[in-house]
């Protein structure tokens, strides 16, 4: 009997990891793909693709940003014209498809914001009536709020765009500064730009931000076995509780919500998981924030539970009427 998995063909025939052909998609994929060899003894080598969300210049909150970078990659997968995808895990619809698995999430990076503002300034140090960039409502929401709270005057500028892109508005004088993601900026090695990291006491980021994801067809099960190397446990437990709240919210990557799981540990042992979510709205008037402990989550469904009880409370406290945003 033939084996149809990729793990199967033989130690002569790389393994083909689908990825986007954005700079920061091709430098986590290369990662992803050494990591890969290592527990499979086989090349790899990264098939490109393009998807709508790379080639539409519309803000992602009117394409409707959930999914718009994943659906080429899961399309190809399922065609069997690649083995296994990598995406941003805070890309990724919150519903797992048919057909495929979600066979690793790798130790996590730095999930804050980062400020990358002119002449090294700080958040707080930026001038009244700054305008920072970002193509994120939840990050807008936040900003806006926390600039009301600490008299505080900026002006938050919708933007999309690579890395280049968006850094370079800063650069020509565009803008005064941008946000964008730590761990992007760390895995293109240019955290070195970075002017300020935002504490997620003032900016949580959004549910899964900092984390990989690496699928591949639920056919494929020695694949899915031997990816699952790169799982860690951890990772998974906290961004399955931050993708709960969110989808119990009933909110797309393009709504103003954001989330973290950590774990807190009681001297070396690990011992609880604290989840806090946000949803604002866009100006920042408006701001339901809260948070939740519980056990560390053994289990999918325990991890999950978590995330549903924090986002019952939220809707509670008038979450609701805060998701319809959306900026521009």
């Amino acid at each position: 009997m033939t084996d149809n998995s990729p793990l199967g063909a033989g130690p002569t025939q790389p393994l083909r990891l689908g990825t986007r052909r954005s700079k920061l998609a091709m430098a986590q994929s290369g990662l992803v793909a050494d990591a890969v060899s290592e527990v499979t003894g086989r090349a790899v080598e990264l098939v490109e693709i393009t998807t709508y969300g790379d080639t539409s210049r519309e803000h992602l909150a009117q394409i409707g940003g959930t999914g718009v970078f994943v659906a080429a990659l899961r399309e190809a997968l399922l065609r069997g014209e690649v083995d296994f995808a990598v995406h941003s895990l805070k890309d990724l619809p919150t519903a797992q498809p048919e057909g495929l698995v979600l066979a690793a999430v790798p130790v996590r990076e730095d999930p804050r914001d980062a400020l990358v503002a002119r002449d090294g300034l700080t958040f707080e140090q930026l001038p009244s009536g700054a305008r920072v960039g970002t193509g994120s409502p939840r990050r807008m929401a936040q900003l806006n709020a926390y600039a009301r709270s600490h008299g505080l005057d900026i002006e938050t500028v919708p933007i999309r765009g690579n890395v280049d892109t968006r850094i370079g508005f800063v650069r020509s004088g565009e803008l005064d500064a941008v946000v964008l993601a730590a761990a992007g900026l760390s895995r293109l090695g240019r955290s070195g730009e970075v002017t300020d990291f935002l504490s997620v006491d003032t900016v949580l980021p959004a549910p899964g931000q900092g984390a990989l994801a690496i699928e591949c067809a639920a056919s494929s099960a020695d694949l899915a076995a031997a990816l699952a190397e790169l799982d860690d446990p951890y990772t998974r437990a906290a961004v399955t509780a931050e993708r709960s709240l969110l989808a119990a919210l009933e909110a797309g990557c393009s709504a103003p919500v954001g989330a973290l799981a950590d774990l807190l540990a009681d001297g070396q042992a690990v011992n609880e998981l604290r989840l806090r979510g946000v949803v604002g709205s866009i100006d920042g008037s408006s701001l339901v924030q809260m948070s939740t402990t519980g056990p560390v989550p053994t289990s999918h469904d325990d991890a999950a539970a978590l995330g549903r009880e924090l986002a019952a409370e939220m809707l509670a406290k008038g979450a609701a009427g805060l998701m319809g945003e959306r900026a521009l």
